[in-house]
C-alpha cells in the first residue's frame, strides 16, 4: 500500500494492493471480509446498512485524502459485509436459516478470533451501527470503541416495521426492483441529492442505485428481515463503557432515534455530532462533516494524523484552519458549521 503520511493524493492502484479479501467461515455461514492495510495495526472494523457494502457505504469517507491518511495511519481496516451482500456474491441458500441480528452480531466475534484480534474499534452505519452496538453490549472486552452513523438501537415502529414489509413483499416478488431502490435510496439520502422532477439525481445517488443493481434481492431480504426483527437494546446502553462519537444527519429519517439512543448512553463516555442537510449515509453525503468529530474522537485513543501530512490550507484538519480554543473540553458544546456538535466525553 502506498504511503499516504506523505502526500493527499490517493493512489487507487496502490490502495488495491494493500487489499485482500477473506471468506470466513462462522457458525452461521460464510462471512465475507475486504482486509486493508497493516495487519500489525490496531483493527478498526466497518459494517454497512441494508443492501449496501464497503463500496457503497464507506468509500465516500475512505476516498477523502484527510480521512484516508487519519484512519489508514492508525489502523488495519476489517470490512465485513453482511451475508451475500459483498461484491459479486451468489444467492445465499435458501435452506440455509435465517440470521437474527444476535447471530450476525455473533459473526463478528467469530470474524475477530478468526484474524486472531483483541479489542477494535467499530464503525458502523444505521443496521450496521445497530449490529456493531449489539456486539459491543455482549463483547465489551472486546469493543475499543464505537462510531455509530445514524444508529438504531429500538425495535422498529409500527411505520418503520409497516415500511420495511412493504419493501420485504416488493423484494420477495420483484427482486431488487426500481421501487425498491427508490426506497432505500430514500432511507439513505437527503432529499438534496436525491433530486426532484426538476432537478436530477446527484452523482453520488446514482452510483448507489448503481451498486443496487448488483445486490441479489433474497440477500438483502435476509437481512432486512433481521433489521425488522431486532429487539429493543435501549436498557443495555448504559452498561457500554467504551467511547462512542454518534454522527447523524438532521435529515436522516433515524434522526429521533439517534437522539434517543445518545440520551441513554453514559454522558461521561459519549458525544452526538449532528450534520446540517444530510441524510443517513454521512460516510458518502458529507464524509467531509466527519473529519474533525473523528480526529478529536480518536485523539482521545491515542490515534493521531500523521504530523507529516501535507493538507491543504482550506483543509478541516489544518492546524491554521482550527481555533485554539477547540482544544479544550468545553469547546466540545460549540456549533461548527455544517456540523451541530454535541459533545460531553473529554476526547
Amino acid at each position: 500500500m502506498a504511503d499516504s503520511s506523505d502526500s493527499v493524493s490517493i493512489d487507487v492502484e496502490a490502495i488495491s494492493l494493500g487489499r485482500k479479501e477473506y471468506l470466513v467461515k462462522t457458525g452461521c455461514g460464510l462471512v465475507s471480509v475486504l482486509v486493508c492495510g497493516d495487519p500489525d495495526k490496531p483493527a478498526l472494523v466497518t459494517y454497512p446498512d441494508l443492501a449496501l457494502n464497503h463500496m457503497s457505504c464507506f468509500q465516500g469517507l475512505f476516498f477523502c485524502p484527510e480521512a484516508f491518511s487519519l484512519l489508514l495511519h492508525n489502523f488495519c481496516i476489517y470490512h465485513i459485509s453482511p451475508p451475500g451482500h459483498e461484491l459479486g456474491a451468489a444467492i445465499l441458500n435458501p435452506d440455509d436459516p435465517v440470521l437474527s441480528a444476535e447471530d450476525l452480531a455473533d459473526q463478528i466475534a467469530e470474524v475477530l478470533d478468526y484474524f486472531g484480534l483483541g479489542a477494535v474499534m467499530c464503525m458502523g452505519v444505521t443496521a450496521g451501527a445497530y449490529i456493531l452496538t449489539l456486539f459491543a453490549m455482549k463483547y465489551t472486552q472486546r469493543t475499543l470503541g464505537l462510531i455509530l452513523i445514524s444508529p438504531l438501537c429500538k425495535a422498529p415502529s409500527w411505520t418503520e416495521w409497516l415500511y420495511n414489509k412493504v419493501m420485504s413483499n416488493l423484494i420477495y416478488f420483484y427482486g431488487m426492483c426500481s421501487l425498491v431502490k427508490d426506497l432505500l435510496l430514500m432511507r439513505y439520502f437527503s432529499k438534496e441529492v436525491r433530486g426532484s422532477l426538476q432537478v436530477p439525481e446527484s452523482d453520488i445517488v446514482q452510483a448507489c442505485r448503481r451498486l443496487l443493481d448488483e445486490r441479489q434481492g433474497p440477500n438483502v431480504l435476509q437481512f432486512l428481515e433481521a433489521i425488522n426483527g431486532r429487539p429493543d437494546i435501549t436498557e443495555g446502553l448504559k452498561r457500554l463503557k467504551c467511547r462512542s462519537l454518534i454522527i447523524v444527519g438532521e435529515n436522516s429519517p433515524f434522526h429521533s432515534e439517534a437522539l434517543h439512543m445518545t440520551s441513554k448512553l453514559d454522558r461521561r463516555f459519549s458525544a452526538l455530532v449532528e450534520v446540517q442537510a444530510c441524510g443517513s449515509i454521512v460516510t458518502e453525503e458529507q464524509p467531509h462533516a466527519m473529519l474533525i468529530p473523528l480526529e478529536y474522537f480518536l485523539m482521545g485513543f491515542g490515534f493521531y494524523r500523521p504530523s507529516q501530512f501535507n493538507v491543504s490550507p482550506r483543509s478541516p484538519l489544518s492546524p491554521t484552519s482550527i481555533s485554539p480554543e477547540l482544544f479544550s473540553p468545553e469547546s466540545m458544546g460549540l456549533k461548527l458549521k455544517p456540523i451541530k456538535t454535541r459533545m460531553s466525553v473529554q476526547v
